[in-house]
């Protein structure tokens, strides 16, 4: 029996799109309109921008649209004037669009913030194409925990993860030696430490391959991304951290790799778009066009493959003690560093102070007893909340 909205049934899949105006969002629009009356958009969510949720929501003829900052209010709700959209705002509207009937929700809300939400819909019992990793960095035994108890299910978005997701092809977590998330490098690859740790905003969200928002960029520009991913994936796939490697990847192509116990290694590649992985999860089972075409190698010539510098890039080691450590370290981890990146965007801080900055907001919780395992995700807000008064405090 196919689910709803599979290919060969009379009912679209009915989606909740959560970051509806992030780039994951508009990315999921294109795969959306590519694929007329395969899909029904139930909700639409976003953090402040109304206007540009209203558009949105008026595209994708959603029934529901949600802005978490009330300021956007007003100008989501003369957008959507004479329009049959329902509207809300607040925190609690973000609940509410998580919540509502769909077959699939789409978490692309970037930062902590997409917690609460994503949590919400797992309480719902729904299949989630995850794109905020920090819910599983921030609360990974809680909602894996949570996904099992409501029977729901978490479908990866990231395009790292959807990779490995499609190469493990449903085997038994026990015959993998070593999985391995691939990274671009980034826009500082071939830098020289004391120019990364002088690198301007503009440098640094200049992403060679990837359109992203400008935290992610950060993130990927200082390979805490990557960090965070192996977190991420450490959760979502149950596997042991001292299994998990990165590996420097300039082209983009092959986005995560399987190596077997017989000496076999399974690469997922595509185009760097994330299009691709967005379609495998809207359409799970079934395949649909992402309007991505497939690598040509030939065209390409080569693929070349390094090991990641963590002299010239320290957050990538930081977060894999955090990962090693346990507990409530990565939970700070990401609070302290969504502390950093902001006051960089800010111009308040170098580039180079970021991964300072991260561990040493780290060694003051470890210090101080205030990095336990939490059990529920409250319990991971408010390791969250002390990580960002500290790494503030630090900043002060």
């Amino acid at each position: 029996m196919k689910a709803a909205g599979a290919l060969g049934s009379a009912q679209p899949k009915r989606l909740v799109l959560l970051g509806a105006t992030g780039s994951i969002g508009r990315s999921c629009g294109q795969v959306i309109a590519a694929a007329p009356g395969r899909f029904a958009v139930e909700a639409v969510a976003s953090g402040r921008d109304g206007a540009a949720l209203a558009r949105t929501a008026i595209t994708l003829g959603a029934k529901f649209a949600a802005i978490a900052d009330p300021a956007g209010y007003a100008d989501l709700r003369a957008g959507v004037a004479g329009k049959d959209i329902e509207i809300a705002a607040g925190e609690e509207s973000m609940l509410e669009a998580a919540k509502r009937p769909a077959d699939l929700v789409v978490s692309g809300i970037v930062g902590a913030v997409g917690l609460a939400p994503t949590f919400a819909a797992i309480r719902e019992g729904r299949v989630i194409a995850l794109a905020n990793k920090e819910t599983l960095v921030c609360a990974g035994y809680a909602v894996m925990q949570a996904v099992e108890r409501f029977g729901a299910r978490l479908l990866p978005l990231d395009s790292e993860h959807n990779a490995i997701f499609q190469a493990l092809g449903g085997r038994h977590i026990a015959e993998i030696v070593r999985m391995t998330i691939t990274a671009s490098g980034g826009p500082f690859r071939e830098w020289s430490a004391e120019r990364i740790a002088a690198a301007t905003r503009a440098e640094a969200i200049a992403h060679p391959k990837w359109s992203m928002g400008a935290k992610i960029s950060v993130d990927s520009a200082s390979l805490m991304n990557k960090g965070l991913e192996l977190i991420e994936a450490h959760h979502l796939f149950a596997i042991a951290p001292e299994r998990l490697a990165v590996v420097v990847h300039p082209q983009s192509i092959v986005h995560g790799l399987i190596s077997f116990l017989d000496g076999s290694t399974i690469a997922g590649m595509a185009s760097p778009d994330m299009r691709t992985p967005i379609a495998h999860c809207l359409a799970y089972p079934d395949r649909i066009e992402s309007g991505v075409e497939a690598p040509d190698l030939a065209a390409l010539g080569r693929l070349t493959f390094e090991a990641p510098d963590v002299a010239r890039f320290p957050a990538l080691r930081i977060a894999r003690e955090a990962l090693a450590e346990g507990e409530g370290a990565p939970t700070a981890l990401n609070a302290a560093n969504e502390i950093a990146v902001a006051a960089f965007l800010d111009g308040r801080i170098q580039f180079g102070a970021l991964a300072p900055l991260v561990e040493r907001t780290l060694e003051l919780m470890r210090a101080a007893g205030e990095t336990p395992t939490p059990s529920t995700v409250a319990e991971a807000v408010a390791i969250h909340h002390i990580a960002r008064d500290r790494a503030s405090a630090l900043l002060a």
